[in-house]
């Protein structure tokens, strides 16, 4: 027993320390955290969807999903290096307007002038730990030291494949405005980021920025948490508005009716840039399954998608390229123009017309 006892205790001890390393941020506190409690989407201490959204699907268990994921998934992932034509970004004229996706959810965007860059993970993998999740190969040819100066850099939320503490702390000099929910200022502090850099939305706040740029956060369905603690900061979508181009950002959600209020608040669209992987029926409420993204595309009123959360990571049980096959193939009623770039292929936001080919079709088993 006292051996149970001490093997116990050291764990117990091993894991308190390990949770609070840097890595994990800072839970919200002091005035940030007065101002959570003021949030009408901030109930009993966490943040709320704008309706019910339980992480699994009726009738599935936590059990369940761990067995699956350790004994029985068996989700394909690439037998060799993802193609990938890297575009410098130094190199790019100031009057292009571009968009460069980088793998999963991190892309970067110069338009109207200003640079912008969206979720970056660029460390190599998706975890606390350096050896879990690793990125495909082939799909990590940008580092840090290949970002320019960032006019605005969008955080979503605070999942390990959306907010990378590695990545953040060695761009943190170069970022000059950060847009993102209430709360996750609170881990940008912590890794040392200047709080004037920082704004923080609650759901539908504005901001507006000089020459003619506003962005306006916005509702998403999914959760938040970087350790067991779940929904202490807020999970968001974002719209930009530039002087001539209209851009949804869409973080991670589930499908609902969000989508339907923003295209009629916001839209009509340019670009939608919209989740599309890592996706399973076991949780529905918080990812959309194929098919949805051309649901959320009509709802918003696009004239053109991003998939993205896909090519880079295997977070779900599906194969690595299923995401883009059923976004290419799938019923598109409303013939939505979808965007398929390889990671680092410059997509011309100015070019309706330009075509992406099917690029994952080149990765044999």
């Amino acid at each position: 027993m006292i051996v149970v006892l001490l093997i116990s205790t050291i764990i117990g001890a091993g894991t308190f320390i390990f949770l609070n390393t840097e890595r994990f941020g800072k839970h919200p506190s002091g005035e940030r955290l007065l101002r959570i409690e003021k949030s009408p989407n901030y109930k009993n201490e966490s943040f709320q969807n704008l309706n019910e959204t339980p992480m699994l699907t009726e009738g599935v268990g936590y059990g369940k999903v761990l067995y699956e994921f350790l004994f029985s998934s068996k989700p394909k992932e690439p037998t060799k290096a993802l193609p990938s034509i890297k575009t410098d970004l130094n190199a790019l004229k100031s009057e292009e307007n571009v968009l460069i996706w980088m793998g999963h959810s991190t892309y970067f965007l110069q338009i109207d002038g200003k640079k912008i860059l969206v979720d970056p993970v660029l460390s190599g993998n998706a975890s606390p730990f350096s050896f879990t999740t690793k990125a495909y190969k082939g799909t990590d040819i940008y580092t840090t030291d290949d970002i320019p100066e960032i006019d605005f850099l969008f955080i979503s939320h605070d999942h390990w494949d959306h907010m990378d503490y590695k990545t953040l702390k060695q761009l943190n000099p170069k970022i000059n405005k950060v847009i993102t929910g209430l709360g996750n200022g609170a881990h940008l502090e912590h890794w040392g980021f200047n709080p004037e850099k920082i704004y923080e939305g609650d759901w539908y706040d504005t901001f507006s920025f000089e020459e003619g740029f506003q962005a306006y956060v916005t509702p998403a369905r999914h959760f938040s948490g970087r350790g067991f603690t779940r929904a202490k900061t807020l999970w968001a979508s974002f719209v930009l508005k530039t002087p001539n181009a209209t851009i949804y950002i869409g973080g991670d959600s589930g499908y609902d009716a969000h989508f339907k209020e923003i295209g009629e608040k916001y839209g009509p669209f340019d670009l939608a840039i919209l989740e599309n992987g890592q996706y399973d029926k076991k949780w529905k409420y918080i990812h959309m399954l194929p098919g949805e993204p051309f649901m959320a595309a009509t709802d918003l009123n696009a004239k053109a998608v991003l998939p993205v959360h896909s090519g880079k990571f295997t977070l779900a049980n599906h194969d690595w390229d299923e995401p883009f096959t059923n976004i290419t193939e799938g019923k598109n009623e409303k013939n939505i123009r979808i965007l398929t770039p390889m990671i680092g292929e410059n997509i011309n936001l100015k070019d309706s017309l330009q075509q992406f080919k099917p690029w994952w079709k080149s990765i044999k088993e």
